[in-house]
């Protein structure tokens, strides 16, 4: 696997309207229909990363988060923290089927595995 950067997510204190923000200014689609209600992002950008939308907890702060395509959540997650990454969320199956794990790299920065259903 090439371990490409597959989607974007924003994590925002005011998730509705960082979303309609994105929406209206480039006409990005919104779709909340999943388990979790997340506002998903199609960007319709031929070759475009799609992302989404997650809200922030209330101390927290907005900010941006990539997720990179792994074949294995948990091993690739444990390569992180061996190389000094910290578990935010440990690695767990969604209830779409997707698997994801969120860890802290370098200089604090967050980021994301992914492995999808298909």
């Amino acid at each position: 696997m090439s371990n490409a950067v597959v989607q974007w997510q924003f994590l925002a204190r005011d998730p509705e309207a960082v979303s309609g923000f994105y929406s209206e200014l480039f006409g990005w689609t919104v779709d909340r229909d999943n388990p979790l209600g997340y506002r998903r992002m199609t960007t319709h950008a031929p070759g475009g990363i799609d992302g989404g939308v997650w809200p922030s907890p209330p101390e927290g702060h907005s900010f941006v988060q990539l997720f990179i395509a792994v074949d294995d959540v948990a091993s690739s997650a444990a390569k992180a923290v061996g190389l000094g990454a910290t578990i935010l969320v440990p690695p767990q199956k969604l209830p779409d089927g997707d698997e994801m794990a969120i860890l802290l790299g370098p200089e604090n920065v967050s980021f994301g595995l992914v492995k999808g259903r298909r």
